[in-house]
């Protein structure tokens, strides 16, 4: 073998002997091989010379290559790592965390952190201990009751956080709760109404304002979002500098009241919060902008409460215009609706895990509230006024379902116009019809829409889903959403709940109005309310530790029991006609024995009878077997008359009933000038 190799190896080194250049070219094309490869790895020609990367975690903007790119170049070459989007572009616009963040080296562009060394820095991501960390969300623990106020070092009173969604309908909640998991725990865990009544008319501004003033709306003066005020000779809208002048805004909302009794106030959003209100403006605010995200309305909040304690505010207000503005685009019934639903429902998440990081969730108090519900609109159901009027170019309407009539010619004319004359042409136009027209003194007196001079001396009171507009190029709302109307209609009603130490836990209410909220957010900040609409205590219920009981007035003078006479004339000098009904039957409704008087007052008064407060007035206790009045004998009719209505009965009594069609039948009146029409207004009150 060896003798075989031999003549091979005389061969090389014959090769080599002759050819002394070889390693000259060897090396240099090593060397070029090496600059090719080293090149390649700087200007990403090579990328397989470096450790096979296909991820952008760790590497977002960084010019290293892997496999792929994680720098702004790689867009425009085509070579980004797949997580590209969500590692490096996404941080920038989002406000929570996800698995592909979690543990993400630090963005000096995101909206905040989801890397290790976020709780360190304070800036993590709201949802970073759920995400990251494998902690329960607020959502995922189960309810639980909270005795007493659990608060951080340097709370010495919890604070309230008063947090509004426009536009969200009683009903969403109890139609699409299955999709509103934080809300729904809310309702669980907290005190529910199915409804609470809003003011009418049922718009944004004036149930905004009377939430925070405990005010109807002829009584705070913001009657509507548009509106005149002829002494002013001024016009208010949401869109004019107008807005801003404090002498629309009455009475004192809420974080004046705080500010006059040593405490503090924090608002983003809510109306009039950026008006300097009575020489005052909440102690924090920010001048109202729809564009300002969600996100970053609930973070400044969360970042409030972090103040030093002489700075923190003891009050919030929270304000999302969702999902008001999807039920305007798109109607109540839709599934952009129900998107608005889902989005404010993470919001309120967002906030209950805020309270939680900060160890607020069983300090402070939230109330969530809506300002009024929402109805579908049809164009099919609009009336326009110059249909039955012809010329109507010498007249103003604001249009909507509680559309309002001037004169175009104000302040002048504002006053003398003929609206008695307008309101008899439009009345009984038509069999069925859909309006009716108001001098605004003659409204129904529950909807409290007549003592203020912005409130038009002509309204008009339109049924569920019905509109009205001047003509057809004034309408608004016509196939969308729209609200305004009765404050009593089902679509109307706004969303309640309370939560936290002071309220009561997992128990559901009766329907109550928005003007009692103040008084209770009053209680939990142990303020003594300013004068205002609700009934101080009213809602005692609702809370665990009520603070204020109320007291009773004292009485002037004793109600003494009606004098009752058989005489079918008396000395008042008028009789009844024995034609309507026999005097018999009317003697046996008044002539009682003392147990039916009794039994009577017990169905008609289970919560004792008004007090007679009037020193001068002579009041008497007029007893009837389905109701109690208290009959003023200086004004020969009832002042108030108290009857109760049994659920399981006909509310039509054989002589209540035949009275009616009696009077209807024959159109008569058995009143004569200066006789009292209280048999009328006993039946009919």
């Amino acid at each position: 073998m060896d003798v075989g190799e031999e003549p091979l190896e005389k061969a090389a080194r014959a090769r080599t002997a002759k050819d002394p250049n070889t390693y000259k070219v060897l090396s240099l094309v090593l060397s070029v091989c090496v600059l090719t490869t080293i090149l390649g790895c700087i200007f990403g020609l090579k990328p397989s010379c470096a450790k096979e990367v296909k991820s952008c975690k760790g590497r977002c903007f960084e010019r290293t290559f892997g496999n792929c790119r994680c720098d702004a170049a790689c867009v425009e070459l085509g070579n980004c790592c797949l997580d590209y989007q969500e590692m490096c572009i996404e941080p920038e616009h989002i406000w929570t965390c996800n698995k592909f963040r979690c543990g993400e080296k630090r963005l000096t562009r995101s909206l905040c952190a989801c890397s290790d060394d976020c709780k360190d820095q304070g800036d993590c991501c709201i949802n970073y201990s759920s995400v990251c960390q494998g902690e329960k969300s607020w959502v995922e623990e189960p309810c639980e009751s909270i005795n007493e106020p659990q608060c951080p070092a340097g709370f010495e009173t919890p604070p309230t956080l008063l947090f509004s969604l426009d536009g969200f309908r009683a009903e969403y909640l109890h139609t699409w709760g299955g999709l509103l998991p934080v809300i729904s725990k809310l309702k669980k865990c907290g005190t529910y109404t199915k409804n609470m009544r809003p003011v009418y008319p049922t718009k944004t501004f004036p149930n905004h304002y009377s939430i925070v003033t405990g005010l109807y709306p002829e009584s705070h003066g913001i009657i509507d979002n548009k509106m005149y005020d002829p002494k002013m000779n001024a016009s208010f809208s949401l869109k004019s500098k107008e807005k801003f002048n404090p002498e629309w805004y009455k009475g004192e909302p809420i974080w004046v009241t705080a500010k006059y009794q040593g405490l503090k106030s924090g608002t983003f959003f809510w109306p009039g919060s950026d008006v300097e209100i009575n020489g005052i403006f909440p102690d924090i605010y920010k001048m109202y902008n729809g564009s300002v995200p969600f996100e970053e309305r609930i973070l400044a909040v969360l970042q409030w409460l972090q103040l030093p304690k002489d700075e923190r505010p003891h009050f919030y207000t929270l304000y999302l215009e969702e999902p008001d503005s999807s039920g305007h685009s798109y109607g109540p019934v839709s599934s952009e609706v129900i998107k608005a639903l889902q989005r404010v429902d993470n919001m309120v998440g967002m906030l209950m895990d805020g309270l939680k990081e900060l160890n607020l969730h069983r300090c402070l108090n939230l109330i969530l509230i809506s300002d009024h519900g929402m109805e579908q609109g049809s164009c099919k159901k609009y009336i326009y006024l110059n249909k039955y009027l012809g010329d109507v170019k010498n007249i103003k309407v604001i249009y909507g379902p509680a559309a309002r009539l001037r004169p175009s010619d104000v302040p002048d004319k504002y006053y003398s116009f003929n609206y008695e004359g307008i309101a008899r042409n439009l009345s009984c136009r038509e069999p069925n019809q859909h309006f009716k027209p108001y001098l605004k003194h003659f409204l129904p007196k529950r909807l409290h829409f007549a003592k203020s001079d912005r409130i038009e001396p002509l309204t008009f009171y339109l049924d569920p889903q019905w509109q009205l507009a001047l003509n057809p190029s004034e309408r608004k709302y016509c196939g969308s959403g729209f609200h305004g109307s009765d404050n009593i209609f089902s679509n109307m009603q706004a969303l309640f709940v309370g939560y936290g130490p002071g309220f009561k836990h997992g128990i559901e209410v009766d329907t109550f109005e928005n003007i009692e909220v103040y008084n209770l957010m009053c209680d939990l900040l142990n303020l003594t309310p300013a004068p205002n609409n609700g009934t101080h205590g009213s809602l005692n219920h609702l809370l665990k530790n009520p603070i204020y009981t109320p007291k009773h007035p004292k009485e002037v003078h004793p109600l003494i029991q009606c004098p009752f006479t058989r005489n079918p004339r008396d000395n008042l000098g008028c009789s009844c006609n024995p034609s309507i009904l026999p005097i018999e039957d009317f003697q046996t409704q008044f002539n009682l024995t003392v147990a039916e008087e009794k039994n009577i007052k017990h169905e008609t008064l289970p919560y004792g009878r008004p007090r007679v407060l009037q020193k001068k007035n002579t009041i008497c206790l007029l007893s009837q077997h389905q109701f109690m009045s208290g009959y003023s004998q200086d004004i020969l009719m009832p002042l108030w008359t108290s009857y109760t209505v049994d659920r399981n009965a006909s509310i039509c009594h054989l002589f209540m009933c035949g009275y009616f069609k009696l009077m209807i039948k024959q159109n008569i009146e058995c009143i004569v000038s200066h006789c009292s029409p209280w048999l009328y207004t006993q039946f009919l009150h």
